[in-house]
């Protein structure tokens, strides 16, 4: 019988290089070791919408994204079962049709702004890190990839950051930090810090 999964979340702030260590961590334990869960993967699909409404909905606030669904997920991965990942569109804010298969694996490893804001989430992570990145850092980044890869304007990221973004990120996203094991400076650029979180996991996965 195989052992349980490891569950493994990095969280932090928008553009906090979240994503970029999660991606490292895949890349040196091996993309074949471990099911990769991004939570914004599950951000409710609003299709029912007009686009001009759509555009104005708060994105930032946990009600935004299906966790209960990811949940879920990581619930059947630890059992051994397969599921289906969502495809969200960044452009149209809306579920795409098709989903994306996620074998089981011996980490199963979830990203994403929120995922220690819900207390559902949190209880199935075994290992919890929190990529910490200056705010204004984070912002500039932001901006650079939302005009770059979700077709936003200026205009329309700077309002929604003033709008959602920051007042969303001292609501629920900063406060979630309380609840992680490591908090990693620097984001992706904190190669000291990865290399230490990839070498704990493998001494994990080959025990002595």
């Amino acid at each position: 019988m195989n052992p349980k999964p490891i569950v493994f979340g990095v969280a932090g702030g928008t553009a906090s290089g979240k994503t970029t260590v999660a991606r490292s961590i895949l890349d040196q334990v091996g993309a074949h070791r471990v099911a990769y869960l991004p939570h914004d993967a599950y951000y409710r699909d609003m299709s029912h919408l007009p686009l001009a409404q759509r555009a104005q909905q708060n994105y930032d606030h946990p009600d935004a994204l299906e966790s209960d669904l990811l949940a879920r997920h990581i619930r059947e991965l630890c059992a051994g079962r397969a599921i289906q990942l969502p495809v969200y569109s960044f452009a149209d804010y809306v579920r795409k049709s098709e989903t994306v298969t996620v074998e089981p694996a011996p980490v199963v490893l979830v990203d994403g702004i929120l995922i220690f804001a819900e207390p559902a989430l949190r209880e199935l992570m075994d290992i919890k890190i929190f990529v910490d990145v200056e705010a204004d850092i984070r912002l500039i980044r932001r901006i650079e990839r939302d005009t770059r890869e979700r077709g936003r304007t200026l205009s329309s990221t700077i309002f929604q950051y003033l709008d959602t973004v920051r007042p969303m990120d001292l609501e629920f996203v900063q406060p979630s930090r309380r609840y992680a094991d490591v908090i990693l400076p620097g984001g992706g650029q904190n190669r000291v810090a990865i290399e230490m979180v990839v070498a704990r996991l493998h001494a994990i996965l080959k025990p002595d």
